[in-house]
This record gives C-alpha cells, sequence and structure tokens, in this order.
C-alpha cells in the first residue's frame, strides 16, 4: 500500500543528479568539463523524469493501466513509475529484446509483451492496448508533459553551478531530452546557451531533419546505439532549432563506442553507446572543431555534458561491440 501513498504525494520519482567536474575530460577538452550524472537516476537513465512526471498525471486522471513500447530506458521507467503509481504496466517489446531487460521489468512488476521483429510493430501493439478502457500509452519521448518533466534537469543545473556554462552536449534519439532541456533552458534564462546535439550515425533522424528542413523517416536504424533509435525525430525537436542555437552533429558508431571505453577507464562509469555520442563531442574533438569553425565561441572555458545513462550495456556487451567494429 506505501506505493501508492508514494506515488500519490506527487513527490517526483527521479532523484536530483550530481553535477561532477571531471579532470579527465578537461583535460581532454582543454575546459571545464561538468558531468550531469543522469546514469545515477534510480532507473539508470534520465528518462525516469519525463516519464514519472507523465505517469503521475496519468494516475491523476484516473489511468488505470500503462502500456510503453520501449525495450529500453523508457521501458524500465515507465515500469518504475507504475509500481511507485500501484498501477500496472505493460511493456511492449521486440522479440529481439535482451533477456537483461526483460527480467528487469519484471523485476519492476511489469507485464512484458513480446512482439514482432521491430520497434514500429511494438508501437502499434501498444497503441491498440491502450484504446482499452482506462490504459494509457506511454510514448517514450513524444508528449509536452514528458519535456516538462525532463526539464528539472536545468533547473538543477542552474542549482548547481549557479552560472551558466559555456555550451551544453546532449544526445538526441527522439528528440525529448532535447525538447525538455529547451524547455529548461527558457525557464532559468539561459536559452543563450548553445546546445550541441549528438547522434550516431544511422540514428541520426535530428540531423537529417535539419538538413531536409522538415521530419524525415530514415529507412532503418543500422547505428549500435539503439536507444538513439527513433526513424523520426519529434515534430517539437525540430521547433527548438528555432528558440535556441543548436549544433547538430553525427559520429560513427566506433567514436562513440570507443567514447563509451574511454569514459568507463577515465571515470569508472559504464554507459551505453547513445550516451557515448555524446561523450565523444569531447573525446572526438568536436568541440575544439566546432569553435575552429566559428560556430561555438572560441573563449568557451566551460562545457556541460548529459550523461544521459543507459541500461543496455555490460562489460560482456561492450566487449561484443568493441570486436564487431574492429576496436582491440
Amino acid at each position: 500500500e506505501s506505493s501508492l501513498a508514494e506515488g500519490a504525494k506527487g513527490e517526483p520519482f527521479h532523484m536530483v543528479t550530481p553535477v561532477l567536474e571531471s579532470w579527465a575530460l578537461s583535460q581532454v577538452a582543454g575546459m571545464t568539463v561538468f558531468l550531469k550524472c543522469e546514469n545515477m537516476q534510480p532507473t539508470g537513465s534520465f528518462k525516469i523524469r519525463g516519464i514519472g512526471h507523465f505517469c503521475q498525471e496519468m494516475a491523476k486522471d484516473g489511468c488505470r493501466h500503462l502500456v510503453c513500447p520501449s525495450g529500453g530506458n523508457a521501458g524500465i521507467a515507465a515500469a518504475y513509475a507504475a509500481r511507485k503509481l500501484g498501477i500496472p504496466a505493460t511493456i511492449v517489446l521486440p522479440k529481439s529484446a535482451s533477456q537483461q531487460v526483460v527480467r528487469r521489468l519484471q523485476g519492476q512488476r511489469a507485464e512484458v509483451e513480446l512482439i514482432g521483429q521491430v520497434w514500429d510493430v511494438a508501437n502499434l501493439r501498444a497503441q491498440e492496448l491502450a484504446k482499452r478502457d482506462g490504459w494509457v500509452n506511454v510514448s517514450p519521448f513524444d508528449h509536452p508533459l514528458i519535456w516538462e518533466g525532463h526539464a528539472s534537469l536545468v533547473r538543477e543545473l542552474k542549482a548547481a553551478l549557479g552560472t551558466p556554462p559555456g555550451a551544453l552536449v546532449l544526445a538526441v534519439g527522439g528528440g525529448g531530452l532535447l525538447a525538455g532541456v529547451v524547455a529548461g533552458l527558457v525557464e532559468v534564462g539561459w536559452q543563450h546557451v548553445p546546445i550541441i546535439a549528438m547522434e550516431t550515425h544511422g540514428a541520426h533522424c535530428f540531423n537529417a531533419a535539419i538538413r531536409a528542413g522538415r521530419q524525415v523517416t530514415l529507412p532503418d536504424i543500422t547505428s549500435v546505439a539503439k536507444s538513439l533509435g527513433a526513424k523520426t525525430v519529434a515534430a517539437r525537436a525540430l521547433a527548438c532549432t528555432r528558440e535556441c542555437q543548436i549544433l547538430s552533429e553525427v559520429v560513427e558508431d566506433a567514436e562513440a563506442v570507443s567514447a563509451v571505453q574511454r569514459f568507463l577507464d577515465d571515470e569508472r562509469m559504464l554507459v551505453e553507446p547513445a550516451c557515448g555520442a555524446a561523450l565523444a563531442a569531447i573525446y572526438s574533438g568536436i568541440l575544439g572543431r566546432l569553435q575552429a569553425e566559428g560556430r561555438l565561441h572560441s573563449g568557451l572555458t566551460s562545457v556541460v555534458v548529459i550523461v544521459c545513462g543507459g541500461n543496455g550495456i555490460d562489460s560482456q556487451q561492450l566487449q561484443a561491440l568493441k570486436t564487431q567494429l574492429g576496436q582491440k
């Protein structure tokens, strides 16, 4: 019964995560690098901020069952929030989902349904289930309440740093984190802080949309950074480019995985390749290149990297990714 009370009181499900100054990354970047450690959230990623907020609001509206089509961080966040709220959850996954994730979801007492080979099929099934009375579909990234929840991250940054950083680095999958961060920057009066939006090639739906000037659907997700694997970015993410300075950069899978390994060695934290894409802004020298090109202020003294976290990784999987990409 305590779980119901916990969620009903309206206390957020996410925690205030540390902002750490990284000596190792600062050395590489030639400026102060702060890490916003979302990998330390109770669900292992930033997703609990927005999804937790969304689920709480749905519970207030009388939602009786949550359904989420996600084999990764969003599904784990939805299952966690549902358990805290005392509401049943069904997480719909493609059959390719890892046993590790399925076990973790079942550990949160969620019902797991495996269907089809790709996320799109799971998504259609979730939409079908959500037509049932009192059932609500939890989008992994595309809802105003989710962005509102993610904005809490920027309020914490302001409380920790006081003054705005020279730039903010984050990874883009479907665009939920980006939309939330932009909302947060506007809220705290930091909308002049440039955002470096990182993606891997093969999951670069935001970069493709920026180049086309409209939403573009990628034919397939070929990147190993599966958490970035939305074929189409949220329309809101594209709209954000008109409100803030957003620099979209794409790295190769090998750079993202190499960043994961280097970050593990530098900071003793293991994150997934989606997060490696953000860290590659430092390790692949992208900050310096943007400064040299005059697209970022050359007098930059500090940058915040959002370490978005991730559940789809362990030491064995990192080794397998390195082998797959021909890395020693």
